[in-house]
């Protein structure tokens, strides 16, 4: 039985869902969200939406509560919005953005650019005496988390001195340096 599957997905005031031919459409104010499924029905009623299954195969326990997950990460996301928050670590680290052109000096020879999705808002903040945050935020779940993952990857923050670009809030395991 999922327990996650079986519970009901609120909807709030100004989101609209609507479901035809195995696909899922939630707008809202932030934006539009659309997702094929298979293998589970989902239905709108009464400010709710319910996702059932045919049986109890594994298959079908399975995608019931992917489904069910991503459907309220679209109303969430539509009617709220999702945000990632990124901190660089190190001298000489910076981070600024131009609309959605993101520049990062992470300490190689040349900055990089990278070309940020529409939907992304970026922002970069840079104050004297703290680390340089990056804060990324849309509609979309799934590229916010996309994105920040990209953008970590450059430079991951190593064990021994904490150099890198971590989440903000992030724990990282330290290592100790050489013993003599």
């Amino acid at each position: 039985m999922s327990r996650i599957g079986n519970n009901p997905v609120a909807i709030p005031e100004g989101t609209t869902v609507e479901v035809q031919d195995n696909v899922i459409t939630v707008k809202g104010k932030l934006g539009e969200l659309t997702q094929e499924y298979s293998s589970v029905s989902i239905s709108s009623e009464d400010g709710q939406v319910l996702i059932t299954r045919p049986s109890d195969s594994k298959e079908h326990k399975a995608k019931h509560g992917l489904y069910r997950s991503l459907v309220s990460n679209m109303i969430l996301g539509v009617s709220k919005g999702w945000s990632k928050e990124l901190e660089l670590v190190g001298v000489g680290y910076r981070a600024s953005n131009q609309g959605q052109k993101l520049e990062l000096a992470l300490g190689f020879s040349h900055n990089i650019v990278m070309n940020l999705a529409p939907e992304v808002k970026v922002e970069t903040v840079s104050e004297k005496g703290k680390n340089p945050i990056i804060k990324l935020t849309s509609h979309d779940k799934q590229l916010v988390g996309q994105i920040a993952a990209k953008i970590r990857s450059f430079r991951k923050p190593e064990p021994y001195k904490g150099k890198g670009i971590k989440f903000v809030g992030e724990q990282l395991r330290r290592k100790a340096g050489k013993s003599a």
